[in-house]
């Protein structure tokens, strides 16, 4: 019975320390190269051996491959392919000794020093690791994964933020890559970790702690707890910037309008410009109908965003109830404009124009009106779809 891969973050290496993906088997079963000058009998033994790989009959292409070493004994890319097979194995000392009698044939050969080096790291043999992930950077045409596996071996060596800095090389390359994001989002986060209980034991009552633990919880929408922080950071600092928005924006997340508009109201003080300050704050002015005080709010936060489509639907609503049509239509061309997607302003759109009496452009906005909300509608199902469950 043939043996099945166990290449894995878990078991690749039987070590505490190891840290090999799921998916390096699949590396290790794709790594392929020319065979440079191999008589036929060589070429097909190695094509023999990828069928039994495939099959998961490692005992059978070990076969193959001893026949082909047989015959061409100093072949680096039967050396290298056997010895990636002995690590899908986890036979990490024999893939070793295969990868260095490889190099010693040919220093540069296509990829061996990568796999010499996950070997290494196979064995939390960290520091060869590292010695031979850097070889192969120096290679022509390195392996793709290579910074990846030298990230992770310099996590090892506790060299965090020369880590940091190969994972992002890593998605310099590959912006889809997902372990490298998962790798640096674990080490920012533990840093960030690190440096909360520092501060808790340096002062657990200080105001830096209290504000951060307020972001905290707000990131993780546990506003009734940030409440409790903000409040105890701007007790220890009154005069703090920030303070008020973040009470203003938690208090707005729990449905407490009256409370929220006024600690907007003394974040406003501290900067008249914000634009989230008086997005918000007209927002509350359209919900209680105070569509004056309402327009002097939105024109700061579009002046200042005037990309965001928000505010330029809100005035939109103010100057549509207040009767100044042209500067409704004005505001919703260009809030379709910030956000195509956003089926509202062509339904408000449509509403203008039938008080216009246009009742052609009236029936081109609901159309796109009706558009985009099937659209929508169909992208929310797809979420929800994908969402685990």
């Amino acid at each position: 019975m043939s043996k099945k891969p166990a290449i894995s973050y878990s078991a690749v290496c039987r070590s505490r320390k190891s840290r090999l993906p799921q998916a390096f088997c699949l590396i290790c079963l794709a790594a392929s190269g020319l065979v440079a000058a191999a008589p036929e009998e060589v070429k097909s033994l190695l094509e023999q051996a990828r069928t039994y790989e495939k099959a998961e009959d490692y005992a059978g292409a070990e076969r193959s491959y001893r026949q082909a070493l047989t015959l061409a004994p100093d072949d680096p890319e039967v050396l290298k392919r056997f010895g990636i097979l002995y690590q899908t194995e986890l036979k990490f000392a024999e893939s070793i000794g295969l990868f260095q009698r490889a190099l010693a044939v040919s220093r540069q050969y296509p990829e061996v020093e990568f796999f010499l080096g996950v070997s290494y790291l196979g064995l939390d043999q960290f520091d060869k690791a590292s010695e031979s992930f850097q070889a192969e950077l120096r290679t022509p045409q390195p392996h793709p994964r290579t910074h990846y596996y030298y990230a992770i071996t310099l996590q090892s060596l506790g060299r965090s933020d020369d880590a940091v800095a190969q994972f992002n090389q890593s998605l310099a390359k590959n912006f889809k890559d997902l372990d490298a994001l998962y790798q640096l989002a674990r080490l920012h986060m533990n840093a960030s970790l690190e440096d909360i209980q520092r501060l808790t034991n340096l002062d657990p009552d200080s105001f830096q702690l209290h504000a951060l633990m307020g972001e905290v919880y707000t990131n993780n929408h546990r506003y009734e707890e940030s409440l409790k922080e903000y409040r105890a950071a701007l007790a220890k600092r009154p005069d703090a910037p920030g303070l008020h928005y973040a009470l203003g924006a938690a208090l707005r997340n729990l449905k407490k309008i009256d409370e929220a508009e006024k600690e907007f109201l003394e974040a406003r003080r501290e900067d008249p410009n914000d634009p989230r300050v008086n997005l918000y704050l007209g927002e509350f002015a359209v919900g209680r109908q105070h569509y004056t005080d309402a327009i002097d709010y939105l024109r700061v936060a579009s002046t200042a965003q005037p990309g965001l489509a928000r505010p330029h639907f809100l005035l939109a609503r103010c100057y549509q109830v207040l009767k100044d049509l042209d500067k409704a239509k004005s505001e919703l061309l260009i809030a379709a404009q910030a956000d195509p997607a956003d089926p509202q302003p062509h339904f408000l759109l449509a509403e203008i124009y039938r008080e216009r009496g246009d009742s052609d452009s009236r029936a081109k906005e609901l159309k796109e009106f009706e558009r985009l909300s099937l659209a929508e509608k169909a992208k929310t199902y797809e979420s929800a779809k994908a969402a685990p469950q």
